[in-house]
Order: C-alpha cells, then structure tokens, then sequence
C-alpha cells in the first residue's frame, strides 16, 4: 500500500503513538466509520439528538467515489478526510479525528494536507461547511486562515484562499 508522502508522517499523540496520512482502501470503510461516529459523538447532545450528516454515510461509496484519507495509527483508523474537487474549488466534505487523538496538532495536520492537495491539483480554493451550533470548530478553522461566507439556519458556509 502507498502511503502519502508528507510531513505529517511520523507525528506523534498524547500516547506517544506514531501516525501516518494514506489513501484510504475500501477495507478502511468500517473502522472509518467507527472513527467519524466516535469523533462526531460528542456533539450529539448539544444538537439536542438530531444526527449529524457525517453519521449517515455509506464509507465504502466514499471511498470508491471521492478522494478519502486516513489517520492510521499502529493499524488503528483515528481520523479521516474526504474531498471533493468541484470545478472552481475544493471542497472539504468532512474531517474527523477520534477522541482520543484530539487536541494534539492532527485536525490542523488534516487541514494543512488538505490545503496541500488542494494546491497540489491546482486549485486555489477551499470551502466547508459546520454545523452552527458547533462553535469550536468554527473558531478552529477562523483560526486557520478560513472566512466565513454565508449561514442559515444550522450550517456556517466558509473558505480559504490558497496561493
């Protein structure tokens, strides 16, 4: 298996476990999804039991279908990126880490590769949607450079120039 080459190889958690980014396999497709179910879980509360969209997905169709990476952590799936290249922009459909590998520099590591593949084909856009409600994430991805665009009722549309 090919492994993405990046400077997120060899980065280390809280628990001193060694992770790598790699293309995602359709075998990936379960522990993905226990990973975005373990990560998206939290926020449950909070949105008052309505199910965030991530927890519906069919990862097998993910990842026969769009470009999908995991965090893969001494064969453990910790986190996850799904992108979508659109005509005029990128789009980050969703990034997730598991719980316990939060707060440890690897949702920025997500983002910076995602900006890094975006660049990579050519794009000079980036664009994602959060929940309104999730006020953390909003001011993470403020913090990393990205503007919001638009609202409504339960989404904060945003983007981020990359040259």
């Amino acid at each position: 298996m090919e492994l993405i080459e990046s400077k997120l190889r060899g980065g280390i958690n809280m628990n001193r476990k060694k992770w790598i980014i790699r293309k995602a396999i359709v075998d990936d497709a379960k522990d993905l999804k226990d990973c975005m179910d373990a990560a998206y879980s939290k926020y449950l509360s909070r949105l008052k039991g309505k199910q965030l969209p991530p927890m519906n997905i069919d990862y097998e169709e993910e990842i026969s279908s769009f470009p999908v990476w995991v965090v893969d952590s001494e064969k453990e799936i910790v986190g996850g990126l799904i992108l979508m290249f659109e005509n005029d922009y990128t789009k980050v459909a969703n990034v997730a880490v598991h719980p316990d590998f939060q707060g440890n520099g690897l949702g920025r590591n997500l983002m910076d590769f995602a900006e890094a593949e975006a660049k990579k084909r050519g794009y000079f856009e980036l664009r994602l949607a959060t929940h309104i409600l999730l006020t953390e994430n909003i001011s993470f991805y403020l913090n990393l450079g990205w503007e919001e665009i638009d609202r409504d009722d339960t989404r904060v549309y945003m983007r981020k120039n990359i040259l």
